[in-house]
Order: C-alpha cells, then sequence, then structure tokens
C-alpha cells in the first residue's frame, strides 16, 4: 500500500477511528492497534517480506537484551556482531549482491579473465534500507550503552515498523520514538488539524507537483539525444523537483499522519533548495539519513578531527556509502563522489557550519549575494542529480554531453508553462513558510477564514485531479 492510493485514503480513516474509539483508553490496546495496522500495510505490498520485517525484529529484540543481559565485553560483542551481520547480510543480498557480482565479473574481464557468476532473481523489499537502520540504530546505541532495550516485544515491533514511516522513512531513532510509544496518549485536536494540514500538504507536493514534473522528465530523460542542450537543463531541472516534492512530500504526509496518532516523527527536510553552500544543504535534506551516518559512522570515524588526510577520508567515506545506500548502481556512487567533492573545499578551510540560521532571516527577501548563493548550489545539485537519475553511467554522460553542446544556447524544445507556474506558486509558498516545519504550518492562520480554506479546498481539488497519474514514490526502490 502506498500512500497516493485509493486504498490508503481508506485505510487511515478506519484505522484513526478504531485507535480513538473502539481502542479505548488503555496504552497496549492502541499500541497492539497500530502494530497490527502497519502489518497489514506492509503485507499488502508483498505478504511474503513481512516475513523477513518480523524476523529482523525478533532478532534485534533477542540481541538487544542478551547484549543488556551479560557481564563480559566478549558476550556482549559477539552479540553485537550477530544483529550487524545478520542485519547488513540480509540487505547486502537483496540489494546489493547483483551489482557486486556483476561489478567483479566486470573487472576480471577487463584484464582478461572470463568468470561465471549467477546473479539472484529476487525483489528487493520495499523499505529494507529504512527498517534496517531503525534496527541497527538501536541495537548500536544498546551496545553502547546509550539506552537500555525494550522489554515488551510489541512495542519494540510497534518502533521498528510504525507505518507511516515504514517503507520511506524518516529513520527513526529509540531514543525519540520509543518513549512515546511507552508514553500514553491523549487525543490532541490542534495536533490532529496540524497533521491534517501537513498532510494535504505532502499530498500536493507529490501528487500535483512532482508527478507532473515526472511526466516530462521521463520523456526528457528517456529520449535524451533526440533534444537540445536547453531541453536538457529544463528536464534536470524538473527532475531537481520532482525528487524533492516526492521524498518531502512522502515525509510531510508521514508526519501529518502521526500526528493524527499523537505521535512526532523526526524532521525529514528543511527547505533544502533555499541553502547557500552544499554544507548546508545537506543539514536540510533528508535530515534522518544525514545525521544517522554522522553519529553512526562519521563521527566514530574521527569526524572532523585530526589531520587533513583522516578529513577527506571520513568525508569521502560519508558520501560513497550515502550513495551506495540510495541504490545499487555506479550512478549512485558518482552522485556521492560528486557531493563529497562540493563539500569538502567548504570542511578544509573550516565553512561548512556558516550557514546555520535560515536564507534571509528576519527580511521577507534574499539579499543579492543569497540569491547567487542559493542558485549556484542548486546548480550543483541539479548537476549531480543528473547521474541519481540516469539509468546508467553511459547515459549520464550522454545527457551531459548534450548540455554542453551548442543548442544549449537555443530555446528548449519542450516547455511545460503550466508547471513551470506551478513551480513559481511552490517556491513562493515554501519561501515564505520556511521559518516553520512544514511550509504552510502556520503563515495560513493568519488569513481570513474564507480565503484560508478555499486555499485548501484548492489544493485539494488539485490533487483529486491528478490522483490517479500513476507514480509511484522514487524512494520506495531504496
Amino acid at each position: 500500500m502506498i500512500f497516493s492510493s485509493f486504498g490508503f485514503l481508506i485505510f487511515l480513516p478506519i484505522v484513526y477511528l478504531l485507535y480513538w474509539g473502539i481502542a479505548g483508553k488503555k496504552l497496549n490496546y492502541r499500541n497492539n492497534l497500530l502494530l497490527a495496522a502497519s502489518y497489514f500495510f506492509y503485507a499488502c505490498w508483498d505478504f511474503r517480506f513481512l516475513f523477513l520485517l518480523i524476523f529482523s525484529t525478533l532478532l534485534d529484540y533477542y540481541t538487544g537484551k542478551k547484549m543488556d543481559e551479560t557481564n563480559t565485553v566478549q558476550k556482549r560483542k559477539f552479540w553485537f556482531w550477530l544483529s550487524v551481520s545478520v542485519n547488513i547480510g540480509f540487505l547486502g543480498i537483496f540489494k546489493y549482491y547483483n551489482f557486486f557480482a556483476g561489478s567483479f565479473v566486470s573487472l576480471l574481464a577487463a584484464i582478461g579473465y572470463k568468470v561465471g557468476l549467477s546473479t539472484l532473481n529476487i525483489i528487493l523489499p520495499v523499505g529494507i534500507s529504512f527498517y534496517t537502520f531503525h534496527g541497527l540504530s538501536y541495537v548500536i546505541d544498546i551496545y553502547n550503552r546509550k539506552i537500555r532495550p525494550e522489554r515488551n516485544f510489541f512495542q519494540y515491533a510497534l518502533f521498528v515498523s510504525f507505518f507511516p514511516l515504514l517503507v520511506a522513512g524518516p529513520i527513526e531513532r529509540a531514543t525519540h520514538l520509543l518513549p512515546q510509544i511507552r508514553q500514553q496518549r491523549t487525543f490532541d485536536y490542534k495536533k490532529t488539524v496540524d497533521g491534517l494540514r501537513q498532510i494535504v500538504w505532502g499530498f500536493f507536493k507529490k501528487v500535483v507537483i512532482a508527478d507532473n514534473c515526472a511526466t516530462v522528465v521521463n520523456l526528457i530523460f528517456n529520449h535524451s539525444t533526440g533534444y537540445s542542450g536547453s531541453t536538457l537543463v529544463v528536464g534536470a531541472v524538473l527532475f531537481s523537483f520532482q525528487i524533492y516534492c516526492d521524498f518531502s512530500g512522502y515525509s510531510d504526509i508521514a508526519l501529518g499522519t502521526a500526528k493524527l496518532f499523537g505521535i512526532d516523527l523526526l524532521r525529514n527536510f528543511a527547505f533544502p533548495y533555499f541553502s547557500r553552500d552544499i554544507a548546508e544543504f545537506w543539514r536540510r535534506w533528508h535530515i534522518s539519513l544525514t545525521t544517522w551516518f554522522r553519529d553512526y559512522l562519521y563521527i566514530p570515524l574521527g569526524g572532523s578531527r585530526g589531520s587533513t588526510a583522516s578529513k577527506i577520508r571520513n568525508t569521502c567515506i560519508i558520501f560513497l556509502v550515502s550513495g551506495l545506500w540510495h541504490g545499487a548502481n555506479w550512478t549512485f556512487i558518482v552522485w556521492g563522489a560528486l557531493n563529497a567533492i562540493y563539500f569538502l573545499p567548504l570542511l578544509l578551510v573550516d565553512k561548512n557550519r556558516i550557514h546555520i540560521e535560515i536564507a534571509a532571516n528576519g527580511n521577507s527577501l534574499p539579499s543579492a549575494k543569497e540569491v547567487l548563493q542559493i542558485l549556484v548550489t542548486f546548480g550543483l545539485t541539479t548537476f549531480a542529480w543528473i547521474f541519481f537519475r540516469a539509468a546508467s553511467l553511459t547515459d549520464a554522460f550522454v545527457f551531459i554531453k548534450g548540455i554542453f553542446s551548442v543548442s544549449l544556447f537555443s530555446l528548449p524544445q519542450v516547455v511545460p508553462v503550466f508547471i513551470i507556474v506551478l513551480l513559481l506558486f511552490f517556491l513562493i509558498i515554501e519561501w515564505i513558510g520556511r521559518k516553520d516545519q512544514y511550509a504552510i504550518q502556520s503563515f495560513t492562520l493568519r488569513w481570513p477564514r474564507l480565503i484560508r480554506w478555499s486555499f485548501y479546498y484548492a489544493m485539494i481539488f488539485m490533487v483529486h485531479k491528478y490522483f490517479d497519474l500513476g507514480q509511484n514514490f522514487i524512494y520506495f526502490q531504496f
């Protein structure tokens, strides 16, 4: 089941009414209802992989308890590495085996050796990267004695599989979500209204903007050799907005849905396209993954401490692993490497944290310098997105070669006027609401009621109009 489906629009109200009504006031009833709903939500995609999710949950729950109960460092390490190895092993088999096997065969062929390695004809379980990282953060925190293990299996299982975040994040931490699961929750009208508002905005971003951009993006990227350089630029720019509105739209729906049940999830996006350098962009893009890698990989490696060589090494590792996390393809690795190249100069001159506050903080409009910084950052990011979107490195280089041709200075062959108007409207709303957790969280509340509700109904009408475009969420493949 996906958010942008009619099935979800039936599923959510039923679970919501049962949660606040029939489930009564007992915490266990409500948690167990959410757990059952989460498993049903996941099983609607492919019930066979539900058993993999349950096995991963049981493994981390059991090893977490064993690490806490043992008195010897050696046994704690055994249970820790058992959990980590099995989880990474599953991720490697389902997501990376064919990639590494194919790359190994190609490497040997390049030096004159021909070997045959069979590939696996398997489906990638949706959300495996996300729920695996939920479990890994839990066992790592127990191993480092930052938290105690959860004794109630059903509460831990809900932490791993809570349906709003199950298949595409945000990547939650046990320190943030488990206390909320353990705590009695009471109905909060303001939180419910806030959640519904965020859901509507998320659907608008996904269905109206991302899916409309996708139709043009797919046309241009799939036939890139037939278009001028200027048209390819249009395709690259539209993909930048497609992937942002697609993924941040999913996150808004997830966060808004969780609020309906009295739960706050981690923020995942903070208006990244208003960033003034790449370092700021990565503090605002896919925040839950960026901070996960920071806390569980970058800092243990030494972070930005130590020699210049160690700083370069740690930064490259983080971005390359981030690229590989997104998919088993060299295009994602090159995408990660490009972002490392963008980021390293800022780190080496100690200017990677000069833009902490939002752009034009305290002002209605950005300065000329900020506009230039935002445009340059967006341009660099868009160039890197070409590799992210391309099916192969060859396709990416063909696309880039097509951009840097004489036809770059011609008029685009595809000019989606309606989408351009939509994007201008979207950017204005995002800019006005950039101080909040999501764009329309508070500033619309200052409007007269008639105008405010007309605005909401207009968005709902647009969502309904484009609801059946059939575009899946991009991050479901990760």
